[in-house]
């Protein structure tokens, strides 16, 4: 990404920071600094001041230790850096050294009350202000340049569970396990750089269970098989649920499965701009409700995706909030039928004007293997 685009994501920014009268923001949460910066070590702080402009940000400096020289240098060549293992303290005196009396907001979200009081005692001449996710607001909307990662991401996810299915790594004596490892090592063979979370495949009345871990149980002709799984691309992941039914369905899984694509087609159609989320998740979990099958619908229906597996906005019953346009979201509506066996369909899409953009491209259809 240029560096151009980041600075204009640390100029809007400012913008919030000022709307809470601040004059400067301490950012400690990893991904958040990367957001930011592009830096993507292990140990980093950014103190953006509010001062400053995306043509000049003398006032704005990224901190890191040692170990990152070199990088920090090579991946955020437009900011002033401070070398400190304790990164957060140094800037904070730094800042009140330089401008003591002015206020500081952190993101107090991530941050503990212990590392509060060494901060406060450190930097005593400045006033700090809790402001708690001013960058994932930011993150909530993507450009163009993170919705081709995601694309990138979903598009390893897909082509490893075709690879998967065409070679029979979803079969009849093959454990859950076995199934879970062939599919992360495919999607890291094909290009992701990790994986988004443990993969969940779950078989038979495993299935029934929404997280399941992958386990020894051995997969048996007349079963449910859920697959969850992800790939991390450029630090952007992507999230998929594909069910399928292995050997001679029965009609019960059939009318299952043809419940749960209604309702996930209900719910895709109603990710669009201004969406309030609790009508997103009510037009999908409407249809299953009507079915008889509400309280086996045990989960929200969906949540942002991106530089975190889970992100705002949460799509749900409980959710807030509204459908912002160019927001990545997952709709996944499941119905879980306690020792016996589960569906859930699910896929990544990002918010357009007129309809969703689908990245997960894997056939929903009713897939028997």
């Amino acid at each position: 990404m240029p560096s151009s685009d980041r600075a204009a994501r640390r100029d809007a920014l400012r913008e919030l920071v000022r709307d809470r009268e601040a004059d400067a923001l301490l950012v400690t949460d990893l991904l958040n600094v990367r957001y930011l910066t592009g830096f993507t070590g292990s140990n980093a702080a950014l103190l953006l001041s509010a001062h400053d402009s995306a043509s000049d940000e003398s006032g704005t400096v990224v901190c890191t230790d040692g170990r990152y020289v070199t990088q920090v240098a090579e991946q955020v060549p437009d900011l002033a850096a401070v070398i400190d293992r304790a990164g957060p303290v140094r800037l904070l005196q730094d800042a009140g050294g330089a401008r003591g009396g002015q206020t500081v907001g952190f993101e107090s979200h991530v941050v503990s009350v212990d590392e509060h009081q060494a901060w406060s005692d450190a930097a005593s001449s400045l006033s700090l202000q809790r402001m708690p996710r001013l960058v994932e607001k930011l993150r909530m909307i993507k450009d163009e340049s993170e919705i081709d990662a995601l694309r990138r991401a979903c598009g390893v996810a897909d082509a490893a569970l075709a690879a998967l299915i065409e070679r029979g790594g979803i079969s009849a004596g093959r454990t859950e396990k076995q199934v879970a490892i062939d599919l992360e090592f495919l999607m890291l063979e094909l290009g992701a750089h990790a994986i988004s979370f443990e993969t969940i495949v779950a078989a038979g009345a495993h299935s029934a269970v929404p997280h399941h871990r992958p386990t020894g149980a051995v997969l048996e002709q007349g079963d449910l098989v859920k697959l969850d799984f992800g790939a991390e691309v450029d630090g952007y992941h992507s999230d998929m649920t594909r069910t399928y039914v292995l050997g001679t369905p029965a009609d019960w899984q059939r009318e299952l499965y043809a419940l749960v694509e209604r309702s996930q087609a209900a719910g895709r159609a109603a990710v669009l701009p201004g969406a309030d989320v609790q009508a997103v998740d009510g037009a999908a979990r409407s249809v299953i409700v009507d079915a008889g099958h509400g309280d086996k619908f045990l989960h929200g229906l969906g949540h942002g995706v991106g530089l975190e597996i889970h992100e705002a906005p949460g799509i749900g019953a409980t959710g807030t909030g509204t459908l912002l346009c160019g927001a990545a979201v997952t709709v996944e509506p499941g119905v879980y039928f306690s020792g016996r066996g589960g569906v859930r369909i699910e896929d990544t899409l990002i918010v357009r004007e007129n309809e969703p953009e689908l990245l997960t491209l894997t056939s929903k259809e009713f897939t028997v293997l």
